[in-house]
């Protein structure tokens, strides 16, 4: 079992920064890779960001790169979401998941077996 706890979701101004934790707990963490989604009102969950287990090899959406930056610190079983230039369309749950059993890492959700209960980010215009 791996419990994952998200925090740092909040209201911002459109432009601003946010950063978002999650903490791992239950499994050794290093062995699995991370993930943040977001799933806005209306729409599927969407995939943001994914880091490997060493964080040798990060992925992003489209829309986050050179905004998002995707982080770990397997020292404080935490993966971190540093967001800046932030946009309303930005506006959603965000989640953090772990992948504990593939062998590389991926963007499909159903890689991830292991999901937080999500923090809100809400940007305004």
């Amino acid at each position: 079992q791996v419990q994952l706890v998200e925090s740092g979701g909040g209201l911002v101004q459109a432009g601003g920064s946010l950063r978002l934790s999650c903490a791992a707990s239950g499994r050794t963490f290093n062995s699995f890779h991370m993930a943040w989604f977001r799933q806005a009102p209306g729409k599927e969950r969407e995939f943001v960001a994914a880091i490997s287990r060493t964080a040798s090899i990060t992925y992003y959406e489209d829309s986050v790169k050179g905004r998002f930056t995707i982080s770990r610190d397997n020292a404080k079983n935490t993966v971190y979401l540093q967001m800046i230039s932030l946009k309303p369309e930005d506006s959603a749950v965000y989640y953090c998941a772990a992948d504990t059993y593939s062998g590389g890492i991926g963007t499909n959700h159903n890689r991830y077996d292991y999901w937080g209960q999500g923090t809100q980010v809400t940007v305004s215009s």
